[in-house]
């Protein structure tokens, strides 16, 4: 499973560096170099220390294809959210490629940091929910239940709450405000998922309708 594990994360950040510098059409871009060094970094470090906490939880994130329990409507919301990220990644390589932005160098570190924050809210999310799939499905074999503890006593979907972190962060440390702007895609992505997930849960995991009459935000407390 680890060698499963550090292949995905090499062929991600080779596939996220061939995107950001074939677009971009240059190799020098030190916030590129940082970005895919910290993911290289951090890839393994959350992989193993999940080896170590909760192997169900990373067996079930490496499988990546659909599955048979999985919602028509989250299929089709991961082709959409992966042409979504492709376009996100080129944008912010053609944005270097125009020198069309001027971010100041304290807010790509502020990017870097974000993308630290992250990650470390995401690792919170899966310590509290071993349940944290890629895609949508009621896990019976597991023992599916329901969470309502850490981030989840606060919303109803803290992973996307701290992914969105992560898609503000990375085109900072990148210095790219084409990648700031579209920024809000992401968020409007994740509300539509965050309504496909709760309709597959509501209907097929007892106890999450009480759960969500209970926690009354989906992303953000006091907001939504």
């Amino acid at each position: 499973m680890i060698a499963k594990l550090l292949l995905q994360n090499t062929l991600f950040v080779v596939g996220m560096g061939a995107l950001l510098f074939a677009s971009a059409g240059t190799l020098h871009w030190p916030g590129a170099w940082a970005c895919l060094a910290t993911s290289a970094a951090l890839g393994p470090a959350c992989g193993l220390w999940l080896a170590k906490t909760d192997p169900a939880l990373l067996a079930e994130r490496m499988r990546l294809t659909a599955r048979e329990e999985q919602p028509a409507a989250d299929k089709k919301f991961m082709l959409v959210f992966a042409a979504a990220g492709l376009i996100w990644f080129v944008a912010m390589g053609l944005d270097r490629r125009m020198q069309a932005s001027d971010v100041p160098l304290a807010l790509e570190v502020l990017g870097l940091v974000m993308y630290l924050l992250s990650t470390g809210f995401i690792m919170w999310v899966f310590r509290e929910n071993s349940f944290a799939a890629p895609v949508i499905k009621v896990q019976a074999a597991r023992g599916h239940h329901v969470i309502s503890t850490g981030p989840y006593a606060f919303v109803r979907h803290p992973m996307y709450s701290g992914i969105m972190l992560f898609f503000i962060g990375v085109p900072l440390l990148l210095g790219s405000w084409w990648g700031v702007a579209l920024a809000p895609l992401f968020a409007i992505l994740f509300a539509v998922r965050a309504r496909i997930e709760e309709r597959t849960l509501i209907a097929g995991l007892p106890g999450y309708a009480d759960y969500a009459a209970r926690v009354r935000y989906r992303l953000v407390p006091g907001i939504w």
